[in-house]
Formats: structure tokens, sequence, C-alpha cells
């Protein structure tokens, strides 16, 4: 640190013609350094270089270790080869400082006065305290009270509870993002139950509908096909350089709201907020990105405050050469270990991309992967409720996309996995069902590839009704993207087969939902073990009261992209995504079974991540996947240890 800042000052000097000298005073006890603008000829010293600024760094130190005491510790005083989080550097100390410890507002100087208030990364507003104040400049700038950040949080959170519509306590979750970041976060990991719907789905999906209306400033990077052949330029336009994790989209199918082209950013911006919130992951490391190829929603190409490229989206040979620009300047820019987390591809793009780059970069797609590994794991935990083991059950799929063909294959992979079967054997347990009905063998020469290990030896059957009859299901699954499609006589029919039906209807929004929880619950008679996409309230009926479960895909990617992170893994696998589903699993307890939940509650989901991070690292180690060495003793002390605090920091 000290020979970065003597190397830096006279550097300054060069660039701006102004001569720069430090000036250290004292000001109510407390050591400063300032930077100084003065006119040539002022300070003909600070012309011989790199020594005088050594010599005032040294004197700095001297009057700060005065202050502090010889053994008190300082930020200043760590090892510049420090990482947090699996390797990335920690530059100024700021995460390897405890609460105790002093940090340095760093940005291209020391932030002070109205800039200060303006950085969201460092900014505190009445939370700072008149030291602070005296020493950064901000007399006159904050009115005089000072409080702490639990009565902020406690204020915030009472603005938000009076507003009636989601989309403008989306907004104001937004607008505290961009103006406080540490109190964003607390706010989030102290409510994530009542936030998290607000931040992600489903309001997040009206946010991305209007997301041209409600923009007022940039919250990651866009990449237009205008960038094509500058693609790497436009990465290193992001102020961050230590990137641990990329969310991106294209933007053609946001949830079930299909194709919203520029305004699909919601998606990834509310992704890695959950990160950080959940996982853990430093906001700094963390980069939302749109690739933005034009769409072909007619409403929002004639939308005056349409915020994307006007023009049908590009396919084919320039579609892909864009998105291999695209990899190929990530992983120059940011390295080999950058995760980069697809979401929400449309199905022809999802699968070919993570088939292409999935031996070549660290990528992970959430709406195959991530929906899988949450719902294999409630799966895995609503055996305790129904009995039998994942093989003795027959599973069928409304929905055969990403979604649906994702969580079957891992579905699949876990009964080969727990019997020594062959794969091939195991998914004739799972059938699908698509817009044109059951997937069998006489479809198969016109069916997608990714629908083909599907078609199985049967007779046609053209609708869901009639493959509940048939097939006789033990678990019916929803990811089909349109609501209300489980109808009552579809319930009742998997309800007169089994005991206690497993009925999950993941769709998102809610408004997409398969079935809502008082309707299961209400046509199976109480008997059925469900779980949504979106969250639902409890259901009273018949004098008991049901909470449904949510298989929010929240519950895993955070804890996984951590784990990621922390080993330094270097692909992702499969046998990943199996650790992640288990060590989920193992978190429901028996008083979360005694409600019918197969999911625990999410105000632990700090402690459920750090688990799930232990478990895929473990399992990196395993497979010869992580760089990170030595493997850390208890990881599920080292996750925790890695993780993010959102408690404010106090400053020099």
């Amino acid at each position: 640190m000290r020979a970065l800042r003597s190397r830096f000052l006279p550097l300054l000097a060069r660039h701006w013609q102004w001569q720069w000298q430090w000036e250290w005073e004292l000001q109510g006890g407390v050591g400063v350094g300032c930077l100084r603008r003065a006119p040539r000829g002022l300070c003909g010293e600070a012309r011989e270089g790199a020594a005088a600024a050594e010599e005032e760094e040294a004197k700095m130190e001297s009057i700060m270790k005065g202050i502090r005491g010889d053994n008190a510790p300082c930020v200043l005083d760590l090892d510049d080869s420090a990482t947090v989080g699996g390797g990335v550097g920690d530059t100024y100390g700021e995460d390897c400082a405890t609460e105790e410890q002093l940090v340095t507002p760093w940005t291209v100087s020391v932030a002070s006065g109205y800039n200060l208030l303006r950085d969201p990364r460092y900014n505190k507003g009445l939370a700072f305290n008149e030291r602070e104040r005296e020493t950064h400049y901000l007399r006159g700038l904050l009115p005089p009270a000072v409080v702490s950040q639990e009565l902020q949080e406690r204020k915030i959170m009472h603005n938000i509870r009076q507003y009636q519509l989601p989309l403008q306590k989306y907004m104001a979750m937004m607008d505290l993002q961009e103006g406080n970041e540490r109190l964003f976060y607390k706010l989030l990991i102290d409510n994530v139950e009542e936030l998290l719907p607000v931040v992600y789905t489903p309001t997040v999906g009206e946010a991305c509908q209007k997301y041209g209306s409600i923009f007022s400033r940039p919250q990651g990077l866009y990449i237009s096909l205008k960038e094509k052949g500058k693609i790497l330029e436009v990465l290193k336009n992001w102020p961050e350089r230590s990137i641990q994790v990329i969310v991106v989209t294209d933007g053609e199918r946001i949830l079930g709201l299909g194709d919203l082209g520029c305004q699909g950013m919601g998606i990834p911006v509310g992704k890695l907020a959950l990160y950080t919130a959940l996982g853990g992951v430093r906001p700094s490391a963390c980069l939302p990105i749109t690739l933005d190829v034009g769409t072909n929603n007619e409403e929002l190409l004639n939308d005056e405050f349409y915020i994307g490229l006007r023009q049908k989206r590009a396919t084919g040979q320039e579609y892909a050469d864009f998105l291999h620009e695209f990899m190929a300047a990530v992983k120059q820019n940011y390295g080999e270990k950058v995760l980069i987390q697809f979401e929400d591809f449309a199905n022809h793009n999802a699968f070919d991309l993570l088939a292409r780059y999935g031996t070549t970069h660290l990528v992970f797609n959430d709406d195959i992967q991530g929906t899988a590994s949450v719902v294999l794991s409630g799966l895995v935990a609503a055996l305790k409720l129904v009995g039998g083991a994942l093989a003795d059950h027959t599973y069928l799929f409304l929905g055969a996309g990403e979604a649906g063909t994702g969580i079957a294959e891992l579905i699949a992979l876990e009964i080969s996995r727990q019997t020594k079967a062959p794969i091939e054997e195991c998914r004739k347990k799972i059938w699908l069902v698509d817009s044109k009905g059951l997937i069998v063998s006489s479809r198969k020469e016109t069916l997608q590839h990714f629908k083909k290990p599907w078609a199985h030896e049967h007779k046609p059957v053209s609708n869901l009704l009639d493959a509940v009859n048939t097939i006789k299901p033990s678990v019916l699954i929803g990811t089909s993207g349109k609501g209300q499609t489980f109808t009552k006589e579809v319930v009742e029919a998997i309800s007169s087969i089994n005991e206690r039906p497993v009925i999950l209807a993941l769709s998102n929004p809610t408004s997409q939902s398969e079935c809502t929880a008082e309707q299961a619950y209400t046509w199976s008679k109480g008997r059925a073990v469900y779980a949504s996409g979106s969250p639902f309230d409890p259901v009273e009926y018949d004098g008991k009261t049901y909470v449904p479960g949510q298989a929010n895909n929240a519950y895993i990617f955070p804890g996984f992209g951590l784990g990621v992170v922390m080993s330094g893994a270097i692909r992702v696998h499969d046998d990943m995504l199996l650790a992640a589903s288990e060590a989920l699993a193992q978190q429901v307890t028996q008083e979360n079974f005694d409600k019918g939940l197969i999911y625990p509650p999410f105000s632990n989901i700090r402690k459920i991540s750090a688990h799930i991070a232990a478990n895929v690292a473990a399992k990196a180690y395993e497979l010869g996947l992580a760089s990170r060495r030595p493997r850390p003793k208890d990881l599920v002390k080292y996750a925790e240890s890695c993780m993010y605090s959102p408690i404010y920091r106090n400053y020099r």
C-alpha cells in the first residue's frame, strides 16, 4: 500500500500539471491525510519525486501509530496479498477489516465531503459520527443528528411498508441501493422474507416490463450489437476490476413474460443483489450484464420509452459470433475463475451456450441447473412426508423447456447415483408433456434435441389430464410458464391416485403459476405436498393451516456461487449441483415437515448458503476442480468468514 501511494502521487502531479503535497493535520486528536492542490512553484521539494513522498508517508504512518497505539491493528498493515472469497485481492483492506478496525474510503483519492455522501459504497447518511463529520468535511452537509444504522433500517422499512404497490417498493429499494449500499443489504438480509418478493420474483417481472419508464441510472453493463468488435473495451469501462460473478441475459425469455429485450436488466441486477444478501459475495465483485441483440417484441419496439436497440433480434451466425466475442472478452479481462451465470436465455440458445462453453469457461445456467438443484432438494425432502426413495416414484412434467428438462435430467442423475442403474433406465421414470401432448417415441423425429431423451414408448396422449390418468404419477411438476394449467380435474385426478401427491407449480411470476396454494390444498382435500416458484400466503383448510413452500432458485444459486468462488473452481460439474441439493435438503427440520414444508424458511438463508457453499466446495476439491490451496479445514466456517457484512465501518 505504501509503495502504491508513493507511486500514485507523482503520477497525478505529472498528469494534471499540478503539484500535490500531503498535509498532515491533527483534528480533534485524529491524524488526517488530505490532498491539497497547490499552484506551480509553491512546493519545489515535491519535484524531488518518490523519495519525498516516501518520507511524508513514513511521517503519516508514525502519526497514525501514535494515535492508535503501537499494538492497535490497522488495515493498512495487512499484507497486500491478502485475499477475500477465493482469490480476489482486497486491495484496501475493506473486507478484511473487523468492525472495530478503521478503513479508508478510497475512490481515486480519499473520498470526502459531498463526494463521500454520493458514493454508495461509503455513504452512511446520518450515521456518520461527529469525528467522521469533522475529518471528512461533512460539517453543514448533514443535519446535526447522529443516528444508528439500526434506526435508519427501522425508518426505511416503515417508509417502504407505506407503499401500496409492489413496484413502488421495488423502486424505493433500488434508490436505496444506489445511495447507501450497506444499508440496502442490511435491510435485505434482516427482512429477507418480506423483501425477497420485492427485489426479485414476482415484482422484478413487472419492473422489467416497465424498465424503460422507471429507468433512471444504469446499474450494470449494456453491451449491444453496436459494440461488436469492441466488447473487451466495453468491459474495461466497468470501474471494478476484481469481478467474481457475472449474471448475463439477452432478455429473450424473462421469467414467464417472454421477450423483454434490453429491459431484462432487472433480472441480473436482482440476482446479484441476492448473491450478496443471501450468499455473501461482495457487491464490488458482482457485475450485471445485458446483451442487447434486439427484440421481437413489437410493443417494445413501438414504445417511446424503450431503452434498447430498435431492431429485430439477431440470430444464427451473427448471434453466435457476438456471444463468442463476449465470452472470450470476459475470460481475457477477468480470468479463468469468474463465474458466468446465463439467465433467461431462450431454450434454443440456453442449451447450446451451456454445451459450447461448459468445457472452456466457468459457466452456470440458473434456469436449467439452479432450478433443477432446488427442485431435486425439495423432492428429497418430500420423501420424509410421502415415503419411499426417488426411484420409487413416477414423475410427470408439464413443460419441456430448459427448466423442465434440466430438472428431469438431475432427478435421473440422482436416481442413477443412488441405484447404480444406467441413466437411460432412470429416465424412464420421468415423463414430459409439452404443447403437443405427452412426449413419446413416435414424435422423436420432430422433437428438439433436448427433448429426445424423454421420448419413451407409449401411445400418443394429447393433454395433461389424460397423461395423469394414463401415467399415474406420484409427482406433478409444472414448468410451463402458463398459469392455471393444473386444473381442478388434474389435481383431483393425481389426488385419487396418491395419498400424498407432490405438486410443484414452479412457473413465475405468481400470475403464471400452474395453480395457487389454495387451489392445491382445497382440491386435494389438504393432502397435497405443495410448493411453488413464487410465494403464496398460508392457507386455512378444514380447520388446519397449511404453509406452502417456495421452490425458489434463491435457495441454491447464492450459496452455489459462493462455494465456486471460495474454492477457486475452474469448471461446474453436475456433481456440484447434486451436492448443493443435498445440503439444502439437510437444512429442513422436523418443525418444517410438521407444517408440510419441504424447504427451510428464508430467515435462515445465510446459514443455509454457508452449508451449501461448503458442500459445493468440498465436491470441487474432490473432483480436482478447485484451485484454492490449501483446502480450508472447516469449509462451513470458511464460507461464513468469506461472507460480506453490511455493518457500517468506522472511517479514519
